[in-house]
């Protein structure tokens, strides 16, 4: 059987041995310098073919957008005679944005393809500079009213018709490389003609996800009014952990930051109520703007503003956080059939949305004014507030001091005493060691009625509280001042006890 030998002479040779040159090139450097011409080509002809290939890719998404909108003009051909072919035009391009499957964002190009330009535009902004020139264009010519539709069409068919150019030119192009990339034999083109291995790996487990943990601030209070604050946790405080607060709030709440709008969120809610098209281009570039977050803190803000008075703007917020979520929840394709529906005259979805938009607003207006004026009743009559233990001496002659039980001691009463201290909270340890009642009252007053009480209970147990007669200085005008009060408030005592005994006096009877 003859060998063919034809295949070996698609090998390109750089350093033949028999290559021949002028006396006066040196030999090795001409190797060198074909080598690096043949290697700097292969690079450019591979580079170019990767470009080709990614700019067919781009112009088969544009084209694909340029035929819906073309088909979607041409279905509003009847209507041309009575509406204005600008309005058919902008109708168009909302109905052909739900028709590509792919998403709004071009792939990323290959490596070393396109360097120069930092990031490509989005096929909504390709298809928006179309429609631009287009109306540059028909503008330009200045077509009569009758004649202005078929002139839109006739000017997209042109782009269409200069796009289907294009991609047959670079068709030819990418196939006249690839042949010339086909003639050689490169290390690239090598594979293996037979070849198998295996090799035995252990069954890989997913690795368990981290569990989330939340820190939750809680409190129990006792109210003493029960309509102005609803019990949401039946089971008491029972720890002191309160106690152990110096300064509350400086832990941010996680739930409330959920509940505000990114600044995506608040550029959305600028826009003008029904600038749909501004609408559907600021979604088309910012995509995350979707987020059910975003609603839900439009819906807050929009609160917020009625509780202010703003209700013009409280109402732009319902209206775009509901264009949101309508946008969400129709699926995939929902933000170009939201826009279809809402701009198409007549469609039963106008109604049902901006009747959703007008009884949540209702809603949130009745809300807030309810609110504020549960707000100023609380005010009024001071209902708003919890019950709380505080510490103070009913005989204006006397003042409760503080005692810290030692803890070297060897007396029995005080390791007991120091014992309870030991137990208590550390924010209620620091406030007793500082001596002042207001700072203990402080404690107190963060802790439940029942926590509070037995906490006073065993303060009065381990002998940390005493109270002692109180020393006046008449000689100084403060001291005259406070003996004069202290009479003032004894004579009134007196009075109280002498009418509180002749109500109840005896019968003598």
């Amino acid at each position: 059987m003859p060998v063919d030998y034809s295949k070996w002479d698609a090998l390109e040779l750089s350093d033949d041995s028999d290559i021949e040159v002028h006396p006066n090139v040196d030999k090795r450097s001409f190797i060198r310098a074909k080598q690096n011409q043949i290697h700097q080509q292969r690079f450019e002809r591979k580079n170019q073919i990767e470009t080709y290939k990614y700019e067919r890719i781009i112009n088969d998404g544009l084209l694909k957008r340029i035929n819906a909108l073309l088909t979607a003009l041409q279905s509003h051909g009847k209507e041309a005679e009575n509406r204005s072919p600008d309005e058919l035009v902008f109708q168009a391009i909302m109905e052909s944005v739900g028709a590509s499957e792919d998403g709004d964002k071009p792939p990323p190009p290959p490596v070393g393809v396109h360097t120069q330009e930092k990031e490509l535009p989005s096929y909504s902004k390709m298809m928006a500079a179309l429609v631009d020139q287009v109306k540059a264009k028909v503008d330009e010519d200045k077509p009569a009213d009758s004649d202005r539709y078929q002139a839109y069409v006739t000017e997209i068919k042109a782009h269409q018709t200069k796009v289907e150019g294009l991609q047959k030119q670079l068709l030819v192009e990418l196939n006249k490389l690839e042949v010339e990339e086909g003639k050689k034999i490169t290390s690239e083109g090598l594979r293996e003609g037979f070849n198998s291995s295996h090799v035995s790996k252990a069954d890989a487990f997913p690795a368990p996800e981290p569990k989330k943990t939340t820190t939750k601030k809680v409190q129990a209070v006792e109210v003493l009014n029960p309509h102005a604050l609803a019990a949401k946790d039946s089971d008491p405080q029972s720890s002191g952990a309160d106690g152990d607060v110096d300064e509350p709030g400086l832990d941010d709440d996680d739930d409330e930051d959920e509940m505000e709008p990114t600044e995506l969120g608040k550029a959305f809610a600028k826009i003008k109520m029904g600038d749909y098209r501004t609408c559907l281009q600021y979604i088309s570039e910012h995509p995350q703007v979707l987020a059910e977050r975003e609603t839900d803190g439009l819906l807050v803000m929009a609160f917020n503003s009625a509780l202010q008075g703003k209700e013009d703007f409280a109402r732009l917020c319902v209206h775009q956080g509901l264009l949101l979520q309508y946008c969400r929840a129709l699926g995939r394709d929902g933000v170009g059939l939201f826009f279809k529906r809402i701009t198409t005259q007549g469609h039963q979805a106008q109604k049902v949305f901006f009747d959703d938009v007008n009884s949540t607003f209702a809603r949130i207006k009745v809300r807030a004014k309810e609110l504020e004026k549960q707000r100023a009743q609380e005010e009024a009559d001071g209902s708003g507030g919890v019950e709380q233990i505080q510490l103070h001496a009913v005989d204006p002659g006397t003042t409760i001091n503080i005692k810290i039980p030692p803890p070297t001691s060897e007396d029995p009463e005080e390791i007991g005493a120091r014992k309870l201290f030991n137990a208590f909270p550390p924010g209620l340890q620091r406030a007793l060691e500082s001596g002042s009642l207001d700072e203990v009252n402080k404690v107190l007053g963060k802790m439940s009625v029942e926590e509070a009480e037995e906490v006073v209970g065993q303060l009065g147990e381990g002998g940390m509280l005493s109270l002692e007669e109180q020393i006046i200085d008449a000689t100084t005008e403060e001291g005259q001042q406070a003996l004069k009060e202290f009479e003032e408030q004894e004579r009134a005592a007196a009075k109280a006890s002498a009418a509180s005994s002749s109500k109840y006096s005896e019968d003598p009877e």
